[in-house]
């Protein structure tokens, strides 16, 4: 879409609008708008932070339970996230609420337009603004003292309502090519999940004899498979614990921890170290072709198999070790696809509830009772699913590309607009504005 400049420039004095349109101002942010700060009298619409989108400023529905009286708002409010202000959280309110944690309040002057205001919080030279003077090393906020002196571009009113209309026809097309791209992606990843969960459970034969496996969510697996506890097939062995003693010593190792252990990637850059004596050494090593897998908390049963990508290396206390006590007839190509159709239908997961994560123990992991096909079958399932899901993550890949490239189109038209680098006058009809 081509979109024309504006006949005449002055220079703005600001160094994030460079030059400005002839007849546009800059004011401090508090010359065009307000801090609210009167107090809920009632719980009415509670918002939070998680409520609001990132950069697009839509709202997020969802219930939410909160402790305390927040910020009353009214529609045309709007509420800005001062807490890691990095996450572009703006939303126009349309209703009255409240607004509850760490939230600027904003009312406009009239006659000045909240939408137009909003944009110019969401434009990404604004954002980046504010984020580097915020306060708070672990939690960085930013103060109303710095919005309100901010200077920023005010054309006149009339502009300010076509840009606001221009910019949300606009994004909202890019808005919706993004959903299609994040629709496609939901379907491709069930595709990916249903492709693994397929193949290690009913094998690549569709015209095998099947036998009840007993277990609720294999169901039916191939009637010459072995369904038995996983310790009967794999040694389970729990990583070493740091302790303050063993972060120095004169046997320092690198090992890994379970941020470093992610789904069929594991990081080795920058690892810690830790003391490992001869004995500790002997126990914890890994090897090619170990499996590691997350024993608890929000990313229990998460593995990847360890392909030696550094000549020593150990691992942490919170990861298992899962070794074939027999390599001739199992393989961990085979059971890490086991483990990642397990852990996403939750079968690691205490009751079944999310809330609840337990911590996956070697005694519940060798417990958990899988269906093992021969050595050979192993193979051509791992190779199978390993071709399959490799093609799937690359039109994921390529989906989440579009999306990123969409993103970026749309924070660059924001900015345009709401600094004057582009005349929307002449693409917004009048009846457009007048009922914005």
């Amino acid at each position: 879409m081509s979109v024309p400049a504006y006949p005449s420039y002055r220079d703005s004095g600001v160094p994030w609008i460079g030059r400005l349109p002839a007849g546009w101002n800059v004011l401090p942010f508090k010359r065009v708008a307000h801090l609210c700060t009167d107090r809920a009298t009632a719980r009415s619409f509670p918002v939070g932070l998680e409520h609001i989108e990132s950069w697009s400023g839509r709202l997020i529905e969802g219930e939410a339970e909160f402790e305390g009286d927040g910020t009353a708002f009214r529609p045309g409010d709007i509420l800005f996230g001062k807490l890691r202000p990095y996450l572009a959280k703006a939303w126009l309110a349309d209703r009255p609420g409240e607004a509850v944690g760490d939230f600027h309040v904003i009312r406009a002057h009239a006659p000045h337009g909240p939408d137009f205001l909003q944009r110019v919080l969401l434009s990404r030279e604004v954002i980046s603004l504010i984020d580097g003077s915020t306060y708070g090393a672990k939690m960085p906020r930013a103060s109303w003292e710095f919005i309100g002196a901010m200077p920023v571009p005010v054309p006149p009113p009339a502009e300010q309502r076509a840009i606001a209309t221009f910019l949300d026809r606009e994004t909202g097309k890019i808005d919706a090519l993004v959903g299609e791209q994040e629709r496609l992606i939901a379907l491709l990843k069930e595709k990916r999940q249903a492709v693994i969960s397929q193949a290690v459970t009913k094998g690549l034969d569709p015209n095998a004899p099947m036998k009840d496996s007993g277990v609720a969510w294999l169901g039916e697996v191939p009637a010459h498979w072995a369904v038995m506890p996983l310790g009967r097939r794999y040694e389970v062995q729990l990583g070493r614990m740091l302790n303050e003693d063993r972060s120095q010593g004169d046997n320092l190792r690198p090992y890994l921890r379970v941020f470093d252990v992610q789904w069929g990637h594991i990081n080795v850059d920058d690892l810690p170290m830790m003391d490992f004596p001869a004995d500790a050494r002997q126990k914890y090593l890994l090897e090619a072709g170990d499996l590691l897998v997350n024993e608890g908390g929000s990313y229990v049963g998460r593995s990847a198999v360890w392909r030696g990508e550094i000549a020593e290396c150990y691992y942490q206390k919170a990861l298992h070790r899962v070794r074939p006590y027999n390599h001739e007839s199992d393989t961990t190509a085979f059971l890490y696809y086991v483990m990642e159709s397990a852990t996403r239908l939750g079968v690691f997961v205490a009751g079944g509830n999310q809330t609840t994560i337990d911590h996956l123990t070697a005694e519940k992991l060798r417990a958990h009772r899988f269906a093992f096909p021969p050595a050979p079958e192993q193979d051509r399932i791992a190779a199978f699913v390993e071709q399959r899901v490799r093609a799937v993550d690359a039109l994921v890949s390529k989906a989440e590309h579009a999306i990123a490239l969409l993103k970026e189109r749309r924070a660059a038209l924001i900015s345009a607009a709401v600094t004057g680098k582009i005349d929307v006058r002449g693409l917004v009809a009048p009846q457009e504005v007048q009922a914005a």
